[in-house]
């Protein structure tokens, strides 16, 4: 896992929300446009100060808010 130097959150901004460097585009934002499959030069149009390095630590900050366990699941026929 990388640093987040472009990522702040600041409860004073945004409502406390992870944001992208002092823009008004929370990490939410950008995990939720990249998970309905929205292009990455569609989202810099919108936002065209984005830059790849910016989406990039939004997805992995978000992947890092997630606990990664692994638990076994039931063999296939039981119930």
């Amino acid at each position: 896992m990388g640093t987040f130097d472009r990522i702040t959150a600041d409860p004073r901004v945004m409502n406390g929300q992870p944001y992208i460097r002092g823009m008004r585009l929370t990490v939410k934002r950008v995990v939720s446009l990249a998970a309905q499959g929205l292009d990455r030069a569609v989202l810099r149009e919108d936002y065209p100060e984005v830059e790849d390095e910016d989406i990039r630590q939004a997805l992995e900050y978000a992947a890092s808010m997630v606990e990664d366990r692994w638990a076994p699941l039931p063999p296939v026929g039981v119930p």
